[in-house]
C-alpha cells in the first residue's frame, strides 16, 4: 500500500506543477490588478470569471470522468486499443455544443455585453466565448494525456499555456497603453479600451486559449472525427449527472458573485464590495489549489484500484493524508496573514477576516469529493444530483436572505453552511450504499490539533504585541511563531503517522 500511495502523491505533484505554477503567477499579478485597476472593474473580472468558471463545467457534460470510467471498462473487455473510443466520442459530442454555444452568445452579444457594463467594446463577448470553447474541448484531450499517465506532457502543455497569458497580461498591461496613447486611431482600440481595464484579463486568457489549441493540433488530426451512438448515450446517461455533481464546487464559489448585483446592500458600488471581498478570497484559494492538484491524479487512481482487494480501505487511508495536508495550508496560511496580507493593496485589504472560513470550506469540499467517490464507483451517479441540489438550495437561500443584510458575509456563511450539508448527505448516502471505513475520529484529531495551534500562536502573538515591544520585534516575534506553529503541527503529522508513532 504504500508504494501505490507513493505513486500517487508522485503523479499529484506531477500534475500539481502547471497548477502550482497559475496560481502562483495569480499571485504575482493579484498586487498589480489591486494597484492598477479599480475596485468596480476588478469586482466586474470577477464577476465574469464566475460565469466562466461554472459554463466550463456545464459545457464539459462532465465527460471528463466518463471517458476515465469506459475507457477502462472497454479496455478489459475489448483490449486496448477500444479503451480510445470514450475520448473520440466525447470530443464530438463536447464539440458540437461548444460550437452551438458559441453560435447561440454570438447572435446576443449586444446586450450581453450591455449586461456586463461593456456596451463599448463587445469583444470581450466574443473573448469569452472563445475561452469556454477552447477549454471545453481541450478538456477532453487533457483528459486523454491522464488516462494515458502522460503526467509530464500534461504539465507542459498546462504550463505553456499559463507562461503564454503571463507573457499577454503584462504585455496589455504594461505595453499597450503607451502604444495606444502613440497610435489613438488604431482599430485596436475598437476592440479593448486604451487604459487598463478588466477586459486586458479575458483577452490575455483568450489567446493563452489559442495558444493551447495549437499545441494540441498534432493529438487533433489523430482522432477519429466518429460518435458512437450506443456509447454515447451510455456515456452521457453517466456523465451529465456528474456534470451536475460538479457543479457544487464551482457555484459555492461563484454564486456570490453573479448574485451580488441583484441582492448587494452597496448599490451602485456593488461592483466595488465585489472587488474587496474576491481580493480577500484570493488568498484562501491555496487551498482549493491543492485540492485541484489531488483531484487530477485521485480521480483515475481511484477507477484504476476499483476492483484491487483493500482498495476501500486504501480510500480511507487517502483521505486521512489529505484532511492532515490541507490543515498544513489552513495554518500556513493564517499564521503568515500579516505577510501575506501585503500581496493586495492598500484598497483591497478590508475583507481579510474572510480568509479563515474561506478555506476551511474549501477543505470541506475537498473532502466532499473524496466522499463522492461512492456513486462514481458504484455507478450511482443518479444520486449526485440530490447531493447538489441540497447544496445549491442553501447556497442559493442564505446568499439570497443574508446579502442585504450583511453583504459579503452571507457568501462566507453560505461556502460552509453548502459544503457541510453536501459532506454530511454524501457521506450517509456512501455509508448505505458504499461504505467505505473512514477513520472520522482521527480525522477530527488532525482538524483540532490544527486549530489548537492556531489559537495558542495567536495568543501568544497578541500577548506579546500587548507588551508594547517596538514594532520591528513584534514582526519577527510573529514570523517567528508562526514558523514554530507549522513544523510543530508537521511534526505532529509525520511521528503520528508516517513513522507510525501514536501521540
Amino acid at each position: 500500500m504504500a508504494g501505490i500511495l507513493k505513486k500517487l502523491a508522485g503523479e499529484t505533484a506531477i500534475y500539481g506543477l502547471s497548477t502550482i505554477l497559475a496560481r502562483m503567477i495569480n499571485f504575482f499579478f493579484v498586487p498589480i490588478y489591486t494597484r492598477v485597476l479599480t475596485q468596480g472593474s476588478y469586482g466586474s473580472y470577477t464577476e465574469i470569471m464566475s460565469y466562466i468558471a461554472v459554463l466550463q463545467v456545464v459545457l464539459a457534460l462532465g465527460l471528463e470522468t466518463g471517458c476515465f470510467k469506459f475507457a477502462n471498462k472497454l479496455k478489459s473487455e475489448l483490449g486496448e486499443k477500444a479503451s480510445y473510443s470514450p475520448f473520440s466520442t466525447a470530443f464530438m459530442i463536447v464539440g458540437a455544443v461548444s460550437v452551438l454555444f458559441f453560435a447561440v452568445t454570438a447572435a446576443f452579444a449586444a446586450p450581453l455585453s450591455h449586461f456586463i457594463d461593456c456596451d463599448s467594446y463587445k469583444a470581450v463577448i466574443y473573448f469569452v466565448a472563445g475561452i469556454l470553447v477552447s477549454d471545453s474541448v481541450t478538456a477532453i484531450l487533457f483528459a486523454k494525456l491522464r488516462y494515458e499517465q502522460k503526467a509530464f506532457k500534461f504539465a507542459i502543455f498546462k504550463t505553456i499555456k499559463i507562461v503564454s497569458e503571463t507573457g499577454f497580461n503584462l504585455l496589455l498591461f504594461f505595453i499597450f497603453p503607451g502604444w495606444a496613447a502613440r497610435n489613438p486611431d488604431s482599430w485596436l482600440l475598437d476592440v479593448i479600451p486604451p487604459e487598463p481595464h478588466f477586459s486586458y484579463i479575458i483577452l490575455a486568457v483568450f489567446l493563452s486559449c489559442i495558444v493551447c489549441i495549437l499545441l494540441f493540433l498534432p493529438e487533433l488530426f489523430r482522432i477519429r472525427l466518429k460518435i458512437e451512438k450506443k456509447l454515447a448515450r451510455q456515456m452521457l446517461l453517466y456523465s451529465i449527472p456528474l456534470m451536475i455533481a460538479g457543479l457544487p464546487g464551482i457555484i459555492n464559489e461563484g454564486l456570490d458573485r453573479i448574485l451580488f448585483r441583484f441582492f448587494s446592500p452597496d448599490g451602485s458600488d456593488w461592483r466595488a464590495t465585489l472587488g474587496v471581498y474576491q481580493a480577500a478570497v484570493k488568498l484562501a484559494v491555496i487551498m482549493n489549489l491543492f485540492i485541484q492538484m489531488f483531484r487530477y491524479a485521485a480521480e483515475p487512481f481511484f477507477f484504476a484500484r476499483e476492483r484491487d482487494k483493500g482498495s476501500k480501505e486504501l480510500y480511507a487511508r487517502v483521505m486521512e493524508y489529505f484532511v492532515a495536508f490541507c490543515m498544513l495550508i489552513f495554518l500556513g496560511v493564517l499564521l503568515y496573514m500579516d505577510l501575506l496580507g501585503l500581496i493586495l493593496g492598500r484598497d483591497f485589504r478590508g475583507a481579510l477576516g474572510t480568509v479563515p472560513f474561506m478555506l476551511f470550506s474549501y477543505m470541506l469540499l475537498g473532502i466532499l469529493f473524496n466522499v463522492s467517490m461512492w456513486y462514481k464507483l458504484s455507478g450511482q451517479t443518479k444520486y449526485a444530483v440530490n447531493i447538489t441540489l441540497s447544496g445549491l438550495a442553501v447556497t442559493a437561500l442564505i446568499n439570497i436572505v443574508l446579502m442585504p443584510l450583511i453583504s459579503y458575509w452571507a457568501s462566507v456563511a453560505a461556502h460552509l453552511a453548502s459544503a457541510l450539508v453536501m459532506l454530511l448527505y454524501s457521506l450517509h448516502l456512501g455509508n448505505r450504499y458504499y461504505p467505505i471505513p473512514y477513520r472520522w475520529k482521527k480525522i477530527s484529531g488532525y482538524i483540532m490539533t490544527a486549530v489548537a495551534i492556531l489559537l495558542i500562536v495567536k495568543g501568544v502573538t497578541f500577548i506579546a504585541t500587548a507588551a508594547g515591544l517596538p514594532s520591528a520585534w513584534n514582526w519577527v516575534i510573529k514570523m517567528t511563531l508562526a514558523t514554530a506553529g507549522v513544523l510543530g503541527y508537521g511534526a505532529f503529522v509525520y511521528l503520528r503517522d508516517i513513522r507510525g508513532k501514536a501521540i
